[in-house]
């Protein structure tokens, strides 16, 4: 099968081919919280660039969403919730729509929209993804969104681990998808080494800083979750692919 690790979206070399199927990666802590949320009873998710984007959604909306999200691993003013998967539990979020926007992974989101449809990936619900695009027949890319524009590790140590699922042994057809596999199998060869790896890495270090371990150790707990939201750009929302 084709699958292509892109290590940030400014490294894409063009934009996503119509007929593909993306997955955007922000393990820290943007991919983590959406599955949460949907995987709690959120109805859908509706990812937004910016925080007058998600504002304005509260007129257009039947019912007051909750708005949800970060600037910077910050909450929100005039926001409900933060960024930490911890806080969407179901007693918030079951039955509710969320709209949220995020420094990093919305904006990661928005640049697959050439895809047909873009799947959110983390840790959390790494086989329910290696299980869902075992099956295509398109082509898969794997977007890391990063931080700031920089690599960042945790979210190259999951796209080498679906890449590596995926391709089982196959050689990558480019040198991202190559490296992203390499710096998998070279970082995660224990449990203990894998999360050290998110400790020390940028997303990580910063959430350690700001006192939010809980976050990282919810992050590096794999397959919490078997569902697998979906972004259709033609929607514009996420939803629990059925």
């Amino acid at each position: 099968m084709s699958v292509t690790v892109h290590l940030l979206p400014a490294l894409m070399e063009q934009p996503l081919p119509a007929g593909c199927v993306g997955v955007v990666i922000d393990v820290l802590r943007a991919s983590t919280t959406i599955i949460h949320a949907l995987a709690h009873g959120a109805r859908t998710v509706i990812p937004t660039l910016t925080v007058e984007e998600a504002l304005a959604q509260i007129d257009k909306l039947p019912e007051r969403p909750l708005l949800g999200g970060e600037r910077h691993s910050q909450l929100i003013p005039g926001f409900d919730l933060d960024n930490s998967p911890l806080k969407y539990t179901a007693d918030i979020v079951s039955g509710r729509t969320l709209v949220f926007t995020t420094t990093n992974g919305t904006k990661a989101l928005h640049s697959c929209s050439p895809a047909d449809e873009v799947l959110i990936g983390a840790f959390v619900n790494r086989a329910a993804i290696v299980n869902r695009l075992s099956q295509e027949s398109r082509p898969v890319h794997l977007i890391c969104a990063g931080t700031d524009g920089f690599l960042t590790a945790e979210d190259i140590l999951f796209a080498g681990a679906v890449a590596s699922d995926l391709l089982q042994g196959q050689p990558a057809a480019d040198v991202q998808t190559q490296m992203a596999i390499d710096f998998y199998k070279l970082h995660a060869r224990t449990p203990e080494e894998f999360l050290q790896t998110m400790y020390d890495s940028r997303g990580g270090r910063n959430l350690l800083n700001l006192g939010l371990k809980a976050d990282v150790d919810r992050a590096a707990t794999e397959n919490l979750f078997e569902i697998v939201p979906v972004w259709r750009p033609s929607t514009g929302v996420i939803t629990v692919d059925q």
